[in-house]
């Protein structure tokens, strides 16, 4: 019973941490299982899967609704992360936790210092069709205004097919949705306005961790009676956070979440070599 409460807990926070500060929130729940309840990386990771699925399809279907989600491009970019997503499951496995502790911890570090840094500068993450039509040559995955769909060739696969290679292997490896790869891919990659690149990730992230959590339990590695309370809290807590995220949420808020997350990766490395 106390596991039972403690895994809805830290699902609770992990799932209000990504209403109130967007893309890249989930990846707190990696380390809310490490401190929480002393599992390692690879434990970790495809518990954390299972909440990053279903809080991305969430948020995938309601974008699909909009009409911001560009399938096609998602679908590639999926297709070619799971592929590779078992092998980062199986991995995990079988590495020691050190290395994988040290990596996840440099990624998260990352991936704070990224939020930082957008959330210093919210307007240089908007896009809109006319900052980008000088430039519209120098793209590979070009967005047709007038048909409404990328022109696609050999270039444009090649950039997609990249980023879900490493999408899918990061995401098996460690558990994380992988935004941070294909959020970035798609600015270089295409001319799409921020909020389809927004709602496109979202989808990749639904369709590759919906396969790395089936991967992880035909390999025996999800623990289902900590992942599902731990969804179950994630989801709970997603809904409460937006509920209360037009009071709360913020740059500054996601500064704060930034400079925590920093300490936690700096603090895993010090627990990992203070402990051995």
């Amino acid at each position: 019973m106390e596991i039972l409460l403690i895994s809805i807990l830290l699902g609770a926070c992990a799932g209000a941490v990504l209403a109130l500060t967007g893309a890249g929130g989930t990846i707190i729940a990696v380390p809310l299982l490490i401190f929480g309840l002393h599992f390692t990386v690879a434990e970790s990771a495809p518990v954390a899967l299972l909440a990053v699925c279903l809080s991305s399809t969430i948020g995938a279907l309601i974008a699909l609704r909009q009409g911001k989600v560009r399938y096609r491009a998602a679908g590639f970019i999926a297709v070619t992360g799971i592929l590779v997503a078992p092998a980062g499951i199986w991995l995990a496995q079988k590495l020691p936790n050190a290395p994988l502790t040290v990596l996840f911890a440099l990624v998260l570090f990352y991936v704070a210092v990224n939020m930082l840094r957008h959330s210093t500068q919210p307007m240089a993450e908007e896009r809109n069709a006319s900052d980008l039509q000088f430039d519209s040559a120098a793209i590979p995955c070009r967005l047709e205004y007038e048909r409404g769909r990328l022109i696609w060739g050999w270039p444009c696969v090649r950039a997609l097919g990249y980023s879900g290679i490493a999408t899918g292997f990061i995401s098996g490896l460690l558990g994380v949705g992988g935004g941070f790869v294909v959020v970035p891919a798609l600015k270089r990659a295409t001319n799409l306005p921020m909020q389809s690149i927004l709602a496109t990730s979202l989808a990749v992230i639904a369709l590759i961790s919906g396969i790395g959590v089936a991967s992880a339990t035909f390999l025996g590695g999800m623990n289902w009676p900590v992942a599902l309370p731990f969804a179950a809290g994630a989801l709970a807590g997603m809904l409460i956070g937006r509920a209360i995220a037009d009071y709360l949420a913020g740059p500054k808020l996601q500064q704060g979440f930034a400079v925590v997350s920093m300490g936690i990766a700096v603090w895993m490395i010090v627990r990992l070599f203070w402990m051995s």
